[in-house]
C-alpha cells in the first residue's frame, strides 16, 4: 500500500477569468500504488462540448481500467484522448494542450501534449520544467537560447496537441525520483504567462500546505490587474514524505533466483532453469489473481465497489497473463457486475432512475451467470428504487398541494413519503421532515385565523347585546371571546374584553348609592351614574365660559 505509507496532498483551481466559460479542466485519481493527475487546457471555440473535460476524463477512464507507470500504458492513456477528441469533432475540431504526471509515490512520470506546463520545485528552487510542443519552444532550442517564451509571439503556435489530424507525438519523460518535500506544480498557459518561475518559487516561502500555494500564485496572477484575464488552471502536489523502497523483497528475489541458478548448475542444463523460472512466474502469478479475487470480494461485500472494481481487474489482467479462460471470464463478469451497480448508484443519485434501473437489472442478469454473484445486493438496490420512486413521487404531489394550499393534504403526502424514506433510509429525508414541518406551520397559522374569526364574531355579537342593554347575553359572548384570545396569545384582545365584561357586569348588578333624607323626600332625581356626573360637568365647563 503504497499511498498509506506515503503523504500526498493536492489542492487545485480552475477560472474562467473574464470570459463566460471555463476551458480549462483539471482532475486527478490517487490509487493504493499510483497516481495520475491531469491539467488540460481547451484550446478550440465549442460551446457545447469541452474539450478539456472530454480529455481529462479519457486518460483517467484508461488509466483507471490499467493502472500503470510505464511509458507505453501512458501513451496509451494519452492516445485514448486523442482518439476521443477526433470522434467528438463533429461542428468543430476539438484541440487541447494537457499535460500529465503519473506517479508511484516515490518516482514519477511527465507528459505533454501543447503547452500546458509541470514544474517540479525542490527546496524551494526549480529543478524540472516540461518543454512546450510551440514554435516558440523550438526556437528556444534550435537557436540554444534563452529568451522569456511567456512573452513570445509563437508561444500559442503549437507543434503538437490533442486532437491533431495526424503525426501525434506526445512527450513522454522518463522516470524522475521524487524526495521528501518536493512541490510539483501544473498549470495551463492563463498561469505561466502572467506569473514568473522566479514568482513561483517565492509563493512557495510562505506556503505550507498546497490550498496556500495555489492561493497566493491565484493572487499574483490577479494583482497584475489585466483587463482581460484568461482561463487558468492551478493545481499543485505537496509530496511531503514519498514512498520508500524496501530491499527485502529484491533480496527475497535474488536468493530465489540464486538458488535456482545453483541447481541448474548442478544438474547442468540451462533447460531446467529456464523451466523453473516460469513455473515460479506462473505460481505468483496464480497467487497474486487469486488475492485480488480475495480482496476484490471482501470489498464488494462490505460496499467498497470501487476498490472492487480495482481488484477483480488486477485479477483478471493475471488471468490473462496466465492464459488461464476460466478465471479470466469468472473476473470478467464479476467486473462487469460491479461496474453496472457503480453506474447504477450513480445515476439514482443524479435523479435518473430509468437509467439506473436498466444498470441494476443488467447486474442481475450478468449475475446470474456466475452463482447469482451480487444478487441479493441488486435486488435490494432494485427494491429501494421503486421505494424511491416512490418517495419522488409522493413528494411532488405533496408540493403540488401545498402550493394549492392545500395544507391538509400535502401533510399527509409529506408524511407517507418520510415513512417510506426511514424505511430504506434515503438520503433526501431530512428534506422531507423540512417540509413537513413547513406544512405543520401553514396549518397551525390557519388554525389560529379560524379562531381569531370565531372570536372577533363573539366579540361583536357582545357589543350588540350589550347596546340592546342584554348585559348578560354580552358578558356570555365577550368571555368565550375572551377565552380564545388566550389561546392564541392575543393579550391585549384579552384586556380589551377583560374591560368590557366589568362594564357589563356593572350595568347588570349597578351598586345602590346612599341618598340625604331630605333629597329623597323632596323627590329630587336618583343618583347619576358616573358617565352622566361627567357630561353635566363638561356641559358645566362650556357654559361658564
Amino acid at each position: 500500500m503504497r499511498k498509506e505509507n506515503s503523504d500526498f496532498k493536492t489542492s487545485f483551481l480552475s477560472e474562467a477569468g473574464s470570459f463566460m466559460q471555463n476551458k480549462d479542466y483539471f482532475a486527478y485519481a490517487e490509487l493504493d500504488d499510483v497516481a495520475c493527475w491531469v491539467a488540460v487546457k481547451g484550446l478550440d471555440a465549442d460551446q457545447e462540448i469541452n474539450s478539456a473535460e472530454l480529455a481529462a476524463k479519457g486518460i483517467l477512464e484508461k488509466f483507471m481500467e490499467k493502472p500503470s507507470m510505464s511509458k507505453r500504458s501512458i501513451k496509451k492513456y494519452i492516445k485514448n484522448a486523442q482518439n476521443l477528441l477526433q470522434a467528438q469533432s463533429l461542428r468543430v475540431r476539438l484541440k487541447a494542450s494537457i499535460v500529465v504526471v503519473v506517479s508511484d509515490y516515490s518516482k514519477m512520470i511527465c507528459a505533454v501534449a501543447g503547452n500546458t506546463r509541470l514544474y517540479h520545485f525542490r527546496n524551494g528552487l526549480l529543478t524540472y520544467k516540461s518543454s512546450d510542443q510551440s514554435l516558440a519552444q523550438e526556437l528556444v532550442n534550435d537557436r540554444n537560447s534563452s529568451f522569456d517564451i511567456s512573452q513570445h509571439d509563437e508561444r500559442t503556435n503549437l507543434l503538437n496537441y490533442l486532437g491533431k489530424p495526424n503525426s501525434f507525438q506526445p512527450f513522454v519523460s522518463n522516470k524522475i525520483k521524487l524526495m521528501d518535500g518536493d512541490v510539483l506544480l501544473l498549470c495551463t498557459s492563463g498561469l505561466w504567462e502572467e506569473v514568473s518561475e522566479i514568482e513561483m518559487a517565492d509563493a512557495l516561502e510562505g506556503a505550507k500546505e498546497p490550498e496556500q500555494y495555489t492561493d497566493l500564485l491565484e493572487e499574483v496572477l490577479l494583482s497584475r490587474q489585466k483587463k482581460v484575464v484568461n482561463n487558468y488552471t492551478i493545481a499543485s502536489i505537496f509530496a511531503n514524505k514519498i514512498y520508500q523502497e524496501t530491499n527485502k523483497k529484491k533480496m527475497k528475489y535474488i536468493k530465489m533466483i540464486v538458488a535456482a541458478l545453483i541447481v541448474a548448475l548442478i544438474v547442468g542444463g540451462s533447460t531446467i532453469f529456464y523451466q523453473a523460472k516460469q513455473a515460479k512466474k506462473l505460481a505468483e502469478l496464480t497467487v497474486e489473481m487469486k488475492e485480488h479475487e480475495k480482496t476484490g470480494n471482501v470489498n464488494f461485500q462490505d460496499g467498497n465497489y470501487a476498490d472492487a472494481l480495482l481488484e477483480y481487474s488486477e485479477g483478471r489482467n493475471a488471468a490473462k497473463k496466465l492464459k488461464d479462460p476460466i478465471h479470466r471470464n469468472l473476473l470478467a463478469r464479476k467486473l462487469r457486475v460491479t461496474q453496472l451497480i457503480i453506474n447504477g448508484d450513480k445515476a439514482a443519485e443524479a435523479g435518473e432512475f430509468t437509467d439506473a434501473m436498466a444498470h441494476y437489472e443488467k447486474a442481475k442478469k450478468e449475475g446470474k451467470l456466475i452463482k447469482s454473484f451480487g444478487k441479493e445486493v441488486i435486488e435490494q438496490r432494485i427494491t429501494n428504487m421503486d421505494s424511491i420512486v416512490q418517495i419522488v413521487e409522493g413528494i411532488k404531489d405533496g408540493d403540488f398541494r401545498f402550493e394549492a394550499e392545500d395544507y391538509n393534504g400535502a401533510l399527509e403526502t409529506y408524511q407517507k413519503a418520510r415513512k417510506k424514506a426511514l424505511a430504506i433510509s434515503f438520503t433526501g429525508e431530512p428534506q422531507i421532515k423540512v417540509k413537513i414541518e413547513e406544512t405543520e406551520e401553514k396549518i397551525a397559522e390557519l388554525k389560529k385565523a379560524q379562531k381569531e374569526l370565531k372570536a372577533e364574531g363573539l366579540e361583536k355579537n357582545g357589543d350588540q347585546s350589550y347596546a340592546r342593554q342584554q348585559y348578560l347575553q354580552a358578558i356570555e359572548s365577550y368571555t368565550l371571546a375572551q377565552e380564545i384570545y388566550q389561546e392564541t396569545d392575543l393579550l391585549a384582545k384579552v384586556l380589551g374584553l377583560e374591560r368590557k365584561i366589568m362594564n357589563a357586569n356593572d350595568k347588570l348588578n349597578p351598586v345602590p348609592q346612599a341618598q340625604p333624607a331630605d333629597t329623597a323626600a323632596s323627590g329630587a332625581e336618583p343618583p347619576m351614574d358616573e358617565a352622566t356626573v361627567a357630561d353635566q360637568h363638561s356641559n358645566t365647563e362650556k357654559e361658564g365660559k
